[in-house]
């Protein structure tokens, strides 16, 4: 028998950084990695992805390039009560 880790992620009411990766997503539309990198100001786009995966969040990745992703929200399943704070 494996033991297999767990992912240690923010609750996304917690967290401005997975709110504002989420605003980005809220449209509906695929967003590339540089999109998201630049719109929210985050850095780790695919681990912020993985942690509102965590939430309850469905994100689809498509690879669009040879190093190219774009990432587009299918199903929110939380509701925010206040809106993300705005990237500075």
């Amino acid at each position: 028998m494996s033991t297999v880790g767990t992912i240690h992620y923010a609750k996304i009411e917690n967290s401005d950084r997975l709110r504002r990766v989420l605003a980005v997503l809220s449209d509906g539309q695929p967003h590339s990695t540089m999109e998201i990198v630049r719109a929210a100001e985050v850095c780790a786009v695919n681990s912020a992805i993985a942690e509102l995966r965590m939430n309850g969040i469905r994100i689809e990745c498509r690879q669009v390039g040879r190093e190219r992703f774009e990432y587009t929200l299918v199903e929110q399943l939380v509701t925010l009560t206040e809106p993300p704070p705005e990237a500075a």
